[in-house]
């Protein structure tokens, strides 16, 4: 019994270790660059052991993705459970902005990974597994954020949440050429309004334009 303890802990560790390799590859030569021989070299082990762990490099990224997106989900849950409304949708868009601050390597390989896989019918449907379930996620969190507020979803909760995914992956690629372009003081202020939140944390209605207050009567 403590032979075979000692061998799952072995093979737990062995797994992380591979794991924090395969993240240090990936973010160093993007995934395209990123081979299991790099990554085995850089955890110390040999390819068999890698096998031993994961199928592919597809499946290490993937492992990498999910573990992410469980942090990020977490993230979300704080900030839903303390704010509503525009207010909420600004954390978490402030939340956005740190990661890809401090993670922007990371940013860049994830919009590197999903043109990828947009190309391999088999890897687009497991990443698109993933991503389907942290769109219904941040959609939840969204209609939340709404009823909190007193207000009721201008646009369908998932809809909103596509949107802000697609605008994340937007600002990276926009940000990989200039990176001073689309000033958080500015996102900040024109997401809540796209999304349809038409009031502020402290009651105000959020000023719309002309245009479109003329066409929401």
């Amino acid at each position: 019994m403590v032979t075979r303890l000692r061998r799952a802990q072995m093979v737990e560790r062995n797994r992380e270790a591979v794991l924090r390799a395969a993240r240090r590859v990936f973010l160093d030569k993007g995934y395209a660059g990123a081979t299991l021989e790099a990554i085995a070299e850089e955890a110390g082990f040999s390819k068999g052991v890698l096998y031993s762990q994961f199928d592919s490099k597809a499946d290490l990224f993937l492992t990498l993705l999910e573990r992410r997106m469980e942090e990020r989900t977490e993230q979300g849950e704080h900030i839903s459970a303390r704010y509503a409304g525009a207010e909420g949708v600004r954390k978490l868009l402030e939340v956005g902005q740190e990661d890809w601050l401090t993670e922007a390597a990371w940013a860049r390989l994830l919009v590197e990974f999903r043109a990828h896989a947009a190309r391999d019918p088999g890897l687009n449907a497991r990443y698109a597994a993933a991503h389907a379930q942290t769109v219904d996620h941040l959609a939840s969190l969204l209609e939340l954020l709404c009823v909190r507020s007193g207000q009721q979803p201008v646009f369908p909760p998932t809809v909103m949440a596509e949107f802000i995914f697609a605008l994340a992956s937007g600002i990276v690629l926009e940000r990989a050429a200039n990176p001073a372009a689309l000033p958080l003081e500015f996102v900040l202020r024109m997401v809540p309004r796209a999304l349809g939140f038409t009031r502020s944390e402290d009651g105000a209605p959020l000023a719309m334009p002309a245009h479109a207050r003329h066409g929401a009567d």
